[in-house]
């Protein structure tokens, strides 16, 4: 457990505590409303007139590939590839990839349903045509004797 201003943390499960330890609320800096003085950084900022956002600033561009602008098309984000601008940003190739997973799922969902309906029609045809597994081997079964009592045959001649 770890005391933060009045409140446990849990892996994701936060409640508040009622009763918070003397000790922590006596430490300099801590407390319940010293938490929301050091999240703040604007008055603390080392580059002077730079947000902290432009200083950790990651460039956020991407050249895709024939596979991501093909992703990028399927999922209705672009209407043509010529439509694609050559950098984008890594999100839209990360939300395009995640629709195009999800159709995926569902054109394979719905490709085992069909399955499913075509293997219950073909086991009703077999039934009515008197066909069963058991049969199948038996049979198999039936003519592999065969074969080998005329191979056994062919050898004692």
């Amino acid at each position: 457990m770890l005391w933060v201003g009045g409140s446990v943390l849990r892996w994701g499960l936060e409640f508040t505590v009622r009763r918070v330890p003397q000790t922590v609320l006596s430490l300099p800096g801590w407390g319940p409303r010293a938490a929301r003085h050091r999240c703040s950084s604007s008055s603390q900022n080392s580059r002077g007139s730079e947000s902290p956002e432009k200083v950790h600033r990651i460039p956020a561009q991407h050249k895709p590939s024939q596979f991501d602008k093909k992703i990028l098309l399927w999922t209705g984000r672009f209407k043509s590839i010529d439509e694609i601008p050559p950098l984008v940003p890594p999100e839209m190739i990360d939300v395009a990839r995640n629709k195009a997973r999800v159709k995926t799922c569902y054109i394979m969902i719905g490709l085992t349903i069909i399955a499913c309906f075509a293997v219950i029609v073909s086991a009703k045809r077999a039934v009515e045509r008197h066909e069963s597994l058991t049969s199948w081997n038996l049979a198999k079964k039936a003519k592999w004797r065969e074969e080998a009592a005329l191979a056994a045959q062919a050898k004692a001649k």
